[in-house]
């Protein structure tokens, strides 16, 4: 079954209106990843990808991740669109939150602007922001997309969306 978008409000982008294929574009907000205390990161030159029925996934540049916290992890995986996948541990006060970091090395060139940059899941973390609001994580373990006032759903990945 395909869902109804949700309506939308003032100030928000219907994730039903983004594009399929994916795209990749900057984005000046202000985002966070806090936990245990510590900024992991924090960035307002990110870049976002955008993607129909998903809420935006933030790629950080590794000078705004704190020092030390990345650890290339084992794993990788292929997106149609982006191409080859490489994933990143984040260790804090020795804890180790495995793989949940993405990156693509080598991008293809539709999505170039991502080389270097590196995405996380939200929910590891103990707060995620973007421009001060805390993110909801993206349901369905995968996706790594950050929920936010600013996106109208419904979103792929919860029950009953893997067909959309």
């Amino acid at each position: 079954m395909w869902p109804n978008p949700d309506p939308v409000r003032p100030g928000q982008e219907s994730v039903w209106d983004y594009p399929r294929p994916a795209v990749a574009r900057a984005c000046s907000a202000h985002v966070v990843i806090e936990h245990r205390g510590q900024i992991i990161a924090d960035t307002r030159r990110s870049v976002q990808t955008l993607e129909t029925s998903h809420p935006p996934s933030y790629y950080i540049h590794p000078e705004d991740i704190a020092p030390g916290a990345l650890r290339r992890a084992s794993g990788s995986s292929l997106c149609e669109w982006k191409g080859a996948a490489a994933y990143w541990d984040v260790v804090v006060d020795g804890e180790v939150l495995q793989q949940v970091g993405w990156s693509y090395p080598k991008p293809t060139p539709k999505f170039a602007m991502l080389a270097g940059f590196i995405a996380f899941y939200a929910a590891p973390f103990d707060r995620c922001s973007v421009d001060g609001e805390t993110v909801i994580p993206q349901a369905g373990g995968f996706y790594g997309g950050w929920i936010t006032s600013k996106v109208a759903g419904p979103f792929k990945g919860g029950p009953g969306s893997r067909g959309w």
